[in-house]
């Protein structure tokens, strides 16, 4: 089974987050490829929290990547962004049984998390929990998100 393609982004508020989970990513059996797509250490202002966030998101919309992490302050506004983009389901999660529910009872492909509300060692273990639960399509909880994909395209609930 191919592993995971992952994109990972910060504002300048999560840059050292992102990059800790970015080595942890790379360095994990389950991942087959990771993108950056900003902050970057020479543009650290060049793109706000919103717009790596829809860029991040985009990736997954687009097929290119199949999860996201994304890192700024509280990890708020990253899944306000995140979640702007059609199809995308986005998170923000700081405990294990938040990340294992985004999977199993969500299907979030955008895990975000806030550099300034947990622990780095604590963001790393989550991030990595994250990529061990698959979404069980046969799960009482399919039938709950196709109301919101339904919703989204236009359906009424």
């Amino acid at each position: 089974m191919p592993g995971y393609r992952m994109v990972v982004a910060s504002d300048n508020a999560g840059f050292d987050y992102k990059n800790a989970i970015l080595a942890d990513l790379l360095k994990d059996s389950r991942v087959e490829s990771v993108v950056d797509v900003g902050v970057f250490a020479d543009d650290m202002l060049a793109n706000s929290y919103g717009q790596v966030a829809i860029m991040a998101a985009e990736r997954i919309k687009s097929g290119a990547a199949d999860r996201a992490i994304i890192i700024c302050g509280t990890g708020i506004g990253v899944a306000i962004a995140a979640n702007k983009v059609e199809g995308i389901r986005a998170t923000v999660a700081h405990d294990s049984y938040s990340v294992e529910r985004s999977i199993l009872s969500n299907n979030c492909q955008v895990l975000t998390m806030g550099q300034r509300v947990v622990g780095l060692e604590l963001a790393r273990r989550l991030a990595k929990e994250w990529l061990g639960y698959t979404f069980d399509p046969t799960s009482p909880s399919n039938e709950k998100i196709g109301h919101i994909s339904d919703y989204e395209s236009g359906a009424t609930c």
